[in-house]
């Protein structure tokens, strides 16, 4: 069974989002699915898509899980987006959580440090 994942984020601001998202994933996103959506393709067949809405805007809560979460972290604050919150679980796994201008959430998590 093949899977893909496709979670959209809505926003109040999508000039402002779309500029953000760009900083936080370190490239411009992978195609446009219409004037108020883009798409960036994180990996393959897992996408994160960032919509216009500002009805519902600040309520998303999404959480990926990466190789090498120092590695990710650091080029992203060389980007200029700093983490809201950094935490490690009692089994280890650690997350760090970013909040874009609308307060949605988007964690990165990774197995415990070396």
């Amino acid at each position: 069974m093949a899977l893909e994942l496709f979670p959209v984020v809505p926003v109040t601001d999508f000039a402002a989002a779309t500029a953000w998202y760009e900083k936080l994933f370190g490239a411009p996103f992978t195609f446009r699915a219409h004037d108020t959506e883009v798409v960036w393709e994180l990996a393959e067949h897992r996408y994160i898509a960032v919509h216009q809405a500002p009805e519902h805007a600040g309520h998303t809560h999404v959480t990926v899980f990466v190789d090498d979460l120092d590695a990710l972290v650091d080029g992203i604050s060389a980007r200029g987006i700093e983490p809201a919150l950094r935490e490690t679980y009692g089994n280890g796994v650690r997350k760090v959580t970013y909040h874009d201008p609308d307060g949605n959430e988007i964690g990165y998590g990774g197995a415990p440090a070396d």
